[in-house]
């Protein structure tokens, strides 16, 4: 039987970052991915000669061994400055800073709301956070409206650990600002966002790719933990010393042998959402915008951008591309692929983008697992799986092995403290 002293399933950002952590230390990995290409959530789309990445994805790691990395790929560097479409107006994000065309009783109800923000409320969910932090009006407007477009989920049924720098309050002398004036500063958690030059998002880690040994479509089906044994669907089975896991804490335990009731049932709770991506190129330049939020409840997308905005080398010259984000809760969509693109030509109309003959063509991938859902109490189900794997030497890291809401340049770093922990 073949044998890995070190083996890594999963060949997305975070099990590349496990090999290079192991490469670093002198130590050989193969990496085992059920797909035909590497990458994950950072593998490219390739349509017509246009890139499209899966989602909006930008750079704007601060971390040096995320940078060592990634500058290793000449990049363009774009101010991070987006764009909010609510009712027929594009407004600058965030939204709630930029209601300068709002009409003015509306504006006055939301600043009144804001001020008389509920301070000493308990905060036992999202809600909650909202209430307090924008005040009623303000989070029933945007945000919550919001969080059932991307979350797939009220806000009450959701626990606050994934905000972070994600959202913050804003201040009354920022809002009062924002009601009268266009020229509004950039609150965003960054100032700036990298993207390659060419090659799409992948770019960033395609050295990574390059130096790792990877075996694709090798989908594991068992996992024996005793005598420490991968069983694959096509592929011999394989011994290995040390395990590293990037897989959806769901399908890992339920493919290790004689996993306890209780963590099957805990990791059967936890939730994510799949994302369905239309992707749309263009016979000609149609937005400026790098990225935008959607508030209307009838254009199904929560979130679009624009590779040929990010690099014009994603599509042909004269052309531009745009990618529209649909969420569904759990890994399964909700919609047909006529459905998804029937709204989206309604979308391109109503937002005033472009008409049906400028499009060259239209796409649709899903994507089983986009994000965690953060629902009430899902921590205590996490960590009763995470302890489990814990016990058994499996090291689980990234975005679905540490089972949280991280970006990929933490997906990256996640993978490779698990190689240093080893």
């Amino acid at each position: 039987m073949r044998k890995a002293k070190f083996a890594i399933l999963g060949a997305g950002i975070a099990g590349l970052g496990a090999a290079l952590g192991l490469r670093e230390r002198g130590e050989e990995s193969i990496i085992f991915e059920k797909n035909s290409t590497s990458g994950g959530l950072l593998d490219s789309l390739i349509i017509n000669g246009f890139i499209f990445d899966k989602a909006v994805h930008l750079s704007f790691a601060t971390e040096p061994k995320v940078r060592e990395i990634f500058d290793e790929t000449p990049f363009i560097t774009h101010p991070s400055d987006s764009y909010c479409f609510d009712e027929g107006r594009w407004l600058k994000h965030p939204i709630q800073n930029n209601l300068s065309k709002l009409e003015p009783d509306e504006k006055v109800r939301l600043i009144e709301s804001y001020v008389a923000r509920p301070d000493e409320l308990p905060i036992e969910n999202y809600r909650d956070w909202l209430y307090h932090q924008y005040g009623f009006e303000i989070s029933e407007k945007y945000p919550i409206r919001y969080t059932r477009k991307y979350w797939c989920s009220e806000p009450q049924d959701l626990s606050i650990t994934w905000v972070g720098n994600r959202m913050r309050r804003s201040r009354l002398s920022e809002i009062l600002y924002g009601a009268f004036s266009e020229q509004t500063p950039n609150h965003y958690y960054t100032k700036e966002m990298r993207y390659p030059v060419s090659g799409g998002y992948k770019s960033f880690i395609d050295p990574l790719i390059k130096n790792s040994i990877i075996e694709n479509n090798a989908n594991i089906v068992e996992i024996d933990t005793v005598k420490k044994i991968l069983y694959f669907e096509s592929l011999d089975p394989v011994a290995y010393d040390h395990l590293i896991s990037t897989l959806p804490l769901p399908t890992l335990v339920n493919s290790i042998k004689g996993a306890p009731e209780d963590v099957i049932f805990s990791s059967q709770k936890l939730k994510v959402t799949s994302m369905d991506l239309v992707s749309v190129g263009f016979n000609k330049k149609i937005i400026d915008h790098l990225w935008f939020y959607i508030y209307d409840e009838d254009i199904f997308a929560s979130r679009a951008y624009s590779p040929s905005v990010k690099s014009p080398n994603n599509c042909p010259p004269g052309c531009s591309s745009i990618q529209f984000e649909i969420y569904s809760l759990g890994d399964v969509g909700i919609r047909t692929k006529e459905d998804l693109m029937q709204n989206t030509i309604y979308a391109l109309h109503k937002l005033g983008i472009a008409k049906p003959e400028d499009i060259l063509f239209m796409e649709v991938h899903h994507i089983s697992h986009a994000n965690v859902l953060f629902y009430n109490g899902m921590e205590n189900d996490r960590d009763n799986v995470l302890n489990y794997l814990k016990s058994q030497e499996i090291k689980s890291c990234g975005r679905f092995g540490e089972w949280d809401y991280l970006w990929s340049n933490q997906s990256l770093l996640s993978g490779y403290r698990a190689a240093i922990e080893l």
